[in-house]
């Protein structure tokens, strides 16, 4: 689903999750309910979430956008991923949090992938435990999210030098294998020169006709036709 733009003076998207719906009976019949889980964030480090409910669903969508706004959280990042593993848990849920190297992307689902993409993480991997409900594993990803520091503010706190930790070291090691460009250039992927049209005489059906012919099959095919003409003037010649 592509996300909305929700607030553009602060760049802040918006990403429906999904959309609950519920019915109670009533004297007149069913009246329905929806609820809708919406995640915002600017890609810059913030990001939060909010649930809504209404009996329209474009104005549940709307208070769950409101509420999501007020709860945005700011996470730590290194580059382009989490500066340590971390694990979230709710109820019966449990998401794990792995920082990758540069290029490897957000290898997650659906719900996870829009989190973190929302947050800024382009690189990180996941893993999730136990329940899939879509409203527990938001609410672990933001608990594993909160436990997040960077080692600067550890080293802070304790009064120590910790140094170069080993999730900045692979970074840096990452950065040698990503494509070099300049300016707007962009790596160029691999191109496909597999049935191009360049072969002539490929058997059956392709170019150059002909079943059971390759390549210069029309030569070939002169030449036993040639042959059997060149027995027959043979046969055909007085015998000294």
């Amino acid at each position: 689903m592509k996300p909305e733009i929700f607030d553009e003076s602060s760049h802040i998207e918006s990403s429906n999750i999904g959309v609950d719906r519920t019915s109670s009976t009533v004297k007149g019949g069913r009246r329905f309910a929806f609820g809708a889980l919406v995640v915002v964030g600017d890609r810059r480090g913030k990001v939060g979430f909010g649930y809504g409910k209404s009996n329209e669903v474009p104005a549940a969508i709307e208070k769950a956008e409101k509420y999501a706004k007020k709860a945005m959280i700011s996470i730590p990042l290194v580059g382009s991923t989490i500066p340590h593993e971390v694990e979230g848990t709710f109820s019966a849920s449990k998401v794990r949090l792995i920082p990758a190297a540069p290029g490897t992307g957000v290898v997650a689902g659906g719900t996870v992938r829009t989190i973190l993409e929302k947050a800024g993480v382009t690189d990180c991997l996941t893993k999730c435990f136990g329940s899939t409900n879509k409203r527990n594993i938001v609410k672990a990803v933001f608990d594993g999210l909160e436990q997040l520091r960077l080692a600067s503010s550890v080293a802070i706190i304790r009064g120590q030098n910790l140094g170069s930790t080993t999730i900045e070291s692979k970074i840096e090691r990452g950065k040698r294998f990503m494509p070099a460009t300049s300016g707007k250039d962009k790596a160029r992927g691999p191109v496909n020169t597999v049935d191009d049209g360049r072969g002539k005489g490929r058997g059956r059906g392709g170019p150059g006709g002909g079943r059971g012919r390759g390549r210069g099959g029309d030569d070939r095919g002169q030449q036993a036709a040639a042959a059997p003409a060149g027995d027959a003037a043979a046969e055909s010649a007085p015998k000294a």
